[in-house]
């Protein structure tokens, strides 16, 4: 069961890169700017040394075996429906990238209406939950921090490009 759900999570990704592709050009046909392209890449960097590093740390370095978790795995379904609201209520705008209209007011709706970033806090819960889920608790913890580290950078972009677009 955990290798089935592990491709799903990998599919999963695959798919919002191409929904994020695909909202992105149709943002610039509109006039969009990107912002924060000389972070963007270490993002991809993260994301998929994640994946290889929970392969690697679940086949070769794995010391402590405990079993399915569905404590963690209902904390995954539900981050997972986070994770489908965000993209749902930010429809055509939300994207991996920083990318933005200018004049467009601020999305007030769904979790935006709660917490300021909630892509943010779920993927960071995402980066504990996931490993968990395969006893990769190595992985959790560096990528846990690199993801902290980055995404101090990337919220000062983003809430710049915010700045910018509101008017």
């Amino acid at each position: 069961m955990l290798k089935i759900l592990f491709v799903f999570i990998i599919f999963q990704r695959l798919a919002e890169v191409f929904i994020a592709k695909k909202n992105e050009k149709k943002l610039k046909k509109r006039g969009a700017i990107e912002f924060g392209k000389e972070h963007y890449k270490y993002f991809i960097i993260l994301h998929s040394t994640f994946f290889i590093s929970i392969i690697i740390e679940n086949t070769f370095l794995q010391v402590i075996e405990i079993g399915f978790l569905p404590s963690i795995f209902i904390i995954f379904i539900i981050l997972q429906l986070a994770r489908v609201w965000v993209i749902s209520t930010l429809g055509e705008r939300w994207n991996t990238k920083i990318i933005v209209l200018p004049s467009e007011k601020l999305v007030k709706k769904g979790l935006y209406k709660y917490i300021k970033h909630p892509n943010y806090l779920i993927v960071t819960m995402e980066l504990i939950i996931i490993p968990l889920l395969f006893h990769a608790y190595i992985t959790a913890v560096i990528f846990s921090i690199c993801n902290f580290m980055l995404l101090k950078v990337r919220i000062k972009e983003e809430n710049k490009a915010l700045l910018y677009s509101v008017k």
